[in-house]
């Protein structure tokens, strides 16, 4: 029952956080995923990465679904989302081949401190000076190719970075959401593809495993995620989302610490 019951709140809370803030939900999902996992007894060599492959499966249900929200609420800027898949695409991709190399404990220390310095940055808005406009196409195509790695990497949408990035460059903040959602979709497909194949090989994972995804967990997240991300879409165009930022934040640093101890 205890299971359950996360299941469902991850999948409110990842849906709400995709519309709202853009981001996949990876941020709940991971640690929610992290302690179901040693519920059930994962082997502790492989329960990080299960977390993580698990989470970027969730992203595909819930940056699709959130992505259709904002492009009904005329909020993606399709062009800007060309220009960036490429990237994203190929990052992701090798970031979810390159996670099967690291130890879990490597992982689990990459994911907390990346929760702790996206805290940081939510709770005061740090941003260096905007710049005009966007870089040329080859410096885009290379960031975007970080942003994909990074994401993979740590299990998380791809808004966790796109957001700031595209607000730093003088992007609208509901645009940029809305684009990021929409990043999002690319990143995860290419990412869970990632873990897929670096966990294919692995003979001791759970079953209804396929890779390093568990798909019972997948599919409930998934499920509960796909309501609430138009609920959180529409909250975007109505609540004050600087204020739910620096809340968020707030849950960002504990998980954060607590991931690290």
């Amino acid at each position: 029952m205890e299971t359950v019951l996360i299941y469902v709140g991850l999948g409110i809370g990842a849906g709400l956080l995709a519309g709202m803030l853009g981001v996949g939900g990876g941020q709940v999902v991971v640690p929610g995923l992290l302690y179901i996992f040693h519920l059930k007894g994962f082997h502790n060599g492989y329960l990080v990465h299960m977390a993580l492959g698990t989470s970027l499966a969730t992203i595909v249900v819930t940056s699709l679904s959130s992505a259709y929200s904002h492009y009904r609420l005329g909020s993606i800027n399709l062009n800007l989302v060309k220009r960036m898949t490429p990237g994203i695409v190929i990052g992701a991709a090798l970031g979810g081949l390159a996670a099967g190399y690291f130890p879990s404990g490597a992982l689990r220390m990459m994911f907390g401190v990346f929760l702790i310095l996206l805290a940081v940055q939510m709770a005061f808005s740090l941003k260096p000076k905007p710049e005009r406009e966007l870089p040329p196409a080859a410096s885009l195509t290379a960031i975007s190719g970080v942003i994909g790695w990074v994401s993979a990497v740590v299990g998380v949408g791809g808004g966790s970075m796109v957001v700031p990035y595209l607000s730093w460059c003088n992007v609208n903040m509901k645009t940029a959401v809305g684009t990021a959602s929409a990043c999002g979709v690319p990143l995860a497909l290419a990412g869970m593809a990632g873990y897929v194949i670096s966990g294919w090989s692995y003979r001791e994972l759970p079953s209804y495993s396929l890779g390093f995804i568990y798909v019972p967990a997948w599919l409930a997240v998934s499920l509960l995620s796909i309501v609430f991300t138009r609920v959180g879409a529409s909250l975007t165009h109505r609540l004050p989302v600087a204020s739910l930022k620096k809340l968020f934040s707030g849950f960002l640093f504990i998980a954060g610490i607590r991931i690290l101890i």
